[in-house]
């Protein structure tokens, strides 16, 4: 266990640039996360974190990605309006005609789509290209998904889905406006106490007091603990899975989590 965390956290200290870079200008490396929110007129300022203390939390936060718990908020499924299915079904065929175009993992990079933390094992990689995720802040093209996601095969990757990001000051009817929340769940990282920088390792502990994955949720908690609270991290973030048959597959929030199990028919 003391290895594998070794091994992570050389990793994580490899990182390039700081997650959490939104008072800066938008990030190009590999290292940034996917849906981190660009700077923009009206945004909410947000300190740059250390670059150290960022891939860390990422990692941790993978496995808690869909979870529903107080590092978690997710939008409201709303009650159906006359021409959501329509609208939903719009975007599935702009996500379908997007993934087709990179079911290369190697067209993908070649047309500047970057892997988040590559070296590290992870259940879903994104690909994300920066230039979409700035736009994307200011309004909605289905056929420019900030991430494209993928799972690992062999030497290879396999592509299952896209991920759409917003701003994260949007509000839920914006959001229903790109994709009808009668239909999709958008999902925005909430609650991080980050760890006093001589405590990273804890993070990886197996019942965390920091992170996603942390038991602190409060800034009164954070705060005691010596740590560094954010109310919300990233923007708003929804994937979207157009290989799928099921409208519960195509709009399923859970897939990342570990053990979930795949649709049977999706290898």
């Amino acid at each position: 266990m003391r290895k594998r965390v070794a091994v992570m956290l050389a990793c994580f200290l490899g990182a390039a640039a700081s997650i959490w870079a939104q008072d800066q200008k938008p990030a190009n490396g590999a290292n940034s996360m996917p849906g981190m929110n660009m700077p923009g007129k009206g945004m909410p300022d947000m300190p740059a974190m250390d670059k150290a203390s960022g891939a860390p939390v990422m990692h941790a936060m993978e496995g808690r990605h869909m979870d529903m718990g107080p590092h978690m908020k997710m939008t409201t499924l709303r009650d159906p309006k006359p021409d959501d299915a329509e609208r939903a079904a719009r975007v599935v065929e702009a996500a379908r005609k997007v993934a087709e175009q990179y079911q290369d993992y190697k067209v993908a990079l070649a047309e500047g789509f970057k892997i988040f933390l590559p070296n590290v094992p992870q259940k879903m990689y994104h690909f994300t290209n920066y230039s979409y995720g700035l736009d994307a802040i200011f309004h909605f093209d289905p056929n420019r998904p900030t991430s494209l996601l993928y799972e690992k095969r062999g030497d290879g990757y396999k592509l299952v889905g896209v991920m759409y990001t917003a701003a994260k000051n949007a509000s839920e009817s914006d959001l229903d406006e790109r994709i009808p929340l009668s239909i999709a769940r958008w999902h925005a990282h909430v609650n991080l106490c980050l760890p006093p920088a001589d405590r990273r390792k804890e993070i990886l502990a197996p019942h965390p007091q920091f992170g996603l994955n942390g038991s602190v949720t409060t800034k009164e908690a954070c705060d005691a603990a010596g740590g560094t609270f954010r109310p919300q991290v990233f923007g708003w973030m929804v994937h979207v899975y157009p290989f799928e048959k099921k409208p519960e597959d195509v709009w399923a929030v859970e897939r990342q989590m570990p053990g979930h199990k795949d649709p049977e028919h999706h290898d």
